[in-house]
């Protein structure tokens, strides 16, 4: 499977999932409506981070050399876009036909708004993952040329 098809369907997943335990919490609590927010956005994100992190380990060990990265500026643009217009309409659908808690936007709104910022906060936040994770994968890169270099100078 095409690796942004699979992580776009998967954080679709994640978002849906936290979209409808938000509304669930929202009116059963009402009042903690805004922690219960800021929850399931930072759901979203940590899932989207930790993904964009081990994505930048891997690629990081599979090439030592920065210049041949792979690109998972694309790979994580096309899976936040996605992300977005799926769970847009699956949440359009379900706020107007099964849940009252989720919300009762237009469609157009709901994919173009809700949409739009889904894709940008599963888009900066995997990107911000990738280059944390190819940060540590170059400085242990680093680390054991030194080691090899201390090495062979005592030898």
């Amino acid at each position: 499977m095409v690796a942004w098809l699979f992580r776009g369907l998967v954080m679709s997943v994640v978002h849906i999932g936290a979209r409808v335990l938000l509304g669930l919490a929202i009116v059963a609590w009402p009042l903690e409506s805004n922690y219960w927010k800021t929850i399931a956005i930072a759901g979203v994100v940590l899932v989207a981070l930790i993904w964009g992190g081990i994505d930048g380990l891997l690629d990081g060990r599979a090439h030592p050399d920065p210049d041949d990265y792979e690109d998972l500026t694309m790979r994580w643009l096309k899976a936040g876009l996605l992300t977005g217009l799926i769970s847009a309409v699956v949440c359009w659908v379900l706020g107007n036909w099964v849940m009252s808690g989720i919300g009762e936007n237009t469609l157009a709104i709901e994919i173009f708004a809700g949409g739009s910022f889904t894709t940008l906060l599963v888009f900066v936040s995997a990107l911000i993952g990738a280059a944390v994770g190819r940060f540590l994968t170059r400085r242990q890169h680093r680390k054991n040329e030194v080691q090899e270099h201390d090495q062979n100078a005592y030898a």
